[in-house]
């Protein structure tokens, strides 16, 4: 029972973060919001609520405890704002500049990076596992970004860069934090990372100086929607589910996450979705799926 628990908890998790980045898509199109504002109030937000629930755990004296101790908290302001808000940004941008289905796939690349990143670290040559992983993602970017069309690409460049460069912000932050997580509650650290990479952004960019927003019902329920569920309740949903799984199903189940972001795209947002595009798109997934099932 305990383990259909945790089926469910990833599997709704994931499916409130792939619809968040379509949602935020309609919101950059339709409603004039800009990646700057919904990143800094998302991770705000999100961030907050994070540090309360740490507050009424069992854990609550690391939510001020992390401060005091001088190597975790320098690593947390630099998590904060080169890993957390590096890879929303990017995330959001790519989302704007193309759409949420291909910035969500090609954020998956992000454990072939890790992989990549450990073989160079250990200098050794990467396995007959890993070598399959990177040629079926080589193939499956190429014909993502193309539609099998070698002359010009299906997105636009940028949607490309920024999409790559999300993917190298995720899998900083899968391998940057591995010291505080061993340390600190997953919570604490998230939550802090959130509320410093927001801080970071609005001193940069000044997102309440922000114009041209349509705010209705409508826009308020999909910000709403994006803070809350696609940030809070996600996140909350695959760290808990972990009491029942292993780290090797959470990831493979955590896959329903693109798939929701193109099912949605295509369906509620009319977004076209070529043949060889969702060739690319398998060839991503099954990269993600070769990758984890080799996993210790």
């Amino acid at each position: 029972m305990n383990r259909w628990r945790g089926f469910a908890m990833v599997l709704i998790g994931g499916a409130f973060w792939g619809l968040s980045g379509t949602v935020a898509q309609k919101l950059f199109v339709e409603e004039g919001f800009t990646p700057e504002f919904l990143v800094c109030l998302r991770m705000l937000v999100a961030g907050i609520l994070l540090l309360l629930i740490a507050l009424i755990g069992e854990r609550r004296e690391q939510v001020l405890g992390v401060w005091k101790d001088t190597g975790s908290r320098v690593r947390l302001i630099v998590f904060g704002i080169i890993g957390m808000l590096g890879v929303q940004y990017t995330y959001f941008v790519a989302i704007e500049e193309g759409n949420a289905a291909t910035a969500t796939l090609l954020q998956y690349l992000s454990p072939l990076l890790v992989v990549i990143y450990q073989a160079w670290v250990n200098s050794r040559m990467p396995s007959g596992r890993e070598g399959l992983a990177v040629m079926t993602a080589l193939v499956g970017t190429l014909l993502l970004v193309t539609n099998g069309s070698w002359h010009n690409l299906s997105i636009s460049t940028a949607a490309v860069v920024w999409g790559l460069l999300s993917a190298v912000g995720l899998a900083f932050n899968t391998i940057y934090p591995s010291e505080l997580q061993r340390k600190w509650d997953s919570t604490v650290i998230v939550g802090w990372a959130m509320v410093i990479g927001s801080i970071a952004l609005a001193v940069i960019n000044q997102p309440w100086n922000a114009t041209g927003m349509h705010w209705s019902w409508v826009s308020v329920a999909e910000v709403v929607f994006v803070v809350l569920f696609g940030t809070l309740i996600a996140f909350y949903l695959f760290v808990d589910s972990l009491r029942y799984l292993t780290s090797t199903e959470a990831s493979l189940l955590s896959i329903i996450e693109p798939l929701v972001a193109v099912l949605a795209s295509v369906v509620w947002l009319k977004v076209p979705f070529g043949f060889y595009e969702g060739v690319g798109a398998v060839c991503i997934l099954l990269t993600v799926t070769i990758l984890s099932l080799g996993r210790k």
